[in-house]
């Protein structure tokens, strides 16, 4: 959350609107903060900490472990008509990548921009290489993009 909370003028420029939900209660999430994310990322986080003490938002999602009472570290991406478009859920001894993550928040963005008419391959980074779907590209990705073009 540091790391997103360090870099949250880029999920902001892109328009999105961060959440973080855990099973701690607010006067934890402040503490938290406080104490250790702030002096991580440098200032306050800049997002809502809400609390899920039931952990019913993180059943609804498939991240509550009833048996440690807690929400499993995921991100979600949701689009504005509330679908989900990405989701990755780590066990704690991995952390997870906020570069990514605003790579997955471009490509989506792309992709919604054009209608679908431009899609990202593996690996695309802005300004990279785009796919037009469609009958014409069957059988003929290979000519248009390869692995290569994915560490560009």
């Amino acid at each position: 959350m540091s790391a997103v909370a360090a870099r949250y003028e880029e999920f902001e420029a892109l328009g999105v609107q961060v959440l973080s939900i855990s099973v701690d209660s607010p006067f934890v999430h402040k503490i938290w903060d406080d104490k250790e994310l702030s002096i991580i990322a440098g200032h306050p986080v800049p997002f809502p900490m809400l609390s899920d003490s039931s952990g019913a938002i993180g059943e609804l999602y498939g991240v509550y472990d009833r048996v440690e009472g807690v929400n499993v570290r995921g991100r979600f991406l949701i689009d504005p008509k509330g679908n989900i478009q990405a989701m990755e859920v780590l066990t704690p001894p991995v952390g997870r990548n906020v570069s990514e993550a605003l790579r997955q928040i471009k490509a989506y963005q792309l992709v919604q921009r054009t209608g679908g008419k431009e899609v990202t391959p593996s690996g695309w980074q802005e300004g990279g290489k785009t796919l037009k779907p469609g009958i014409e590209l069957v059988g003929k990705v290979w000519e248009q993009w390869t692995v290569a073009d994915s560490y560009k």
